[in-house]
């Protein structure tokens, strides 16, 4: 097995630093964040960061870069208060991939990509049309990170939509079906498959699954 020290880490070069870091700690999520400035010119951008945090209250988080340059996605939800969580899938992911190319500010992704946006119930934050799993969020707080100049947003799950073919009787959602893809590192992306699934897990008590054969 190959290793490599913090030392060694910090020579390398960036691009391979940028790579070997963000791929090491394994699949992440992919999501499109759109939102919409106070005069109404939408936005969206890929997030590999997004989060649960809990149940009840039902809470998400996600990391925003330095703001030292400017960024559409933190102005819109400061301005607003909303934003929308949407679920890439396998026939998305070059559009989504090209929303983190850096166009000038007030400039739509929409209008750069094949990436439409809908709306529903009233809402006047844009979701993506097309993504299986969507959620309208509400700003509630965020917290600094001085080690790396980050910001952690903490939002509120306000409403939330979802093809009804991907819901179990328990509530779960197995979004495999709806071929969603994660991130492996920077643009690597992936398609899950569910292999398993199991009970809650007690102690003393030999791990149950919830399927008989083989998925």
């Amino acid at each position: 097995m190959k290793h490599i020290s913090k030392d060694a880490i910090s020579q390398m070069e960036k691009i391979a630093q940028l790579n070997l870091i963000n791929s090491c700690t394994g699949y992440k999520s992919a999501n499109l964040l759109a939102t919409k400035s106070i005069d109404g010119k939408p936005n969206v951008a890929i997030f590999s960061s997004v989060t649960h945090l809990g149940s009840n209250p039902a809470l998400i988080g996600f990391i925003m870069r330095p703001t030292t340059v400017p960024r559409d996605t933190y102005k819109n939800i400061k301005e607003t208060g909303h934003f929308t969580v949407n679920h890439i899938t396998v026939d998305m992911i070059e559009d989504a991939h090209h929303t983190s190319a850096n166009y000038e500010i007030g400039i739509s992704e929409f209008d750069k990509t094949n990436l439409e946006e809908e709306y529903k119930n009233d809402i006047e934050i844009p979701f993506v049309k097309g993504s299986p799993v969507q959620l309208y969020c509400k700003y509630v707080n965020e917290y600094y990170i001085k080690e790396n100049d980050t910001i952690h947003i903490i939002a509120s799950i306000e409403n939330l939509f979802f093809e009804e073919e991907l819901e179990h009787k328990d509530g779960w959602l197995q979004i495999d079906k709806a071929n969603v893809v994660a991130l492996n590192g920077l643009d690597g992306y992936c398609l899950p498959k569910l292999v398993d699934r199991f009970q809650y897990a007690r102690k003393e008590i030999p791990t149950a699954s919830f399927y008989k054969k083989q998925i």
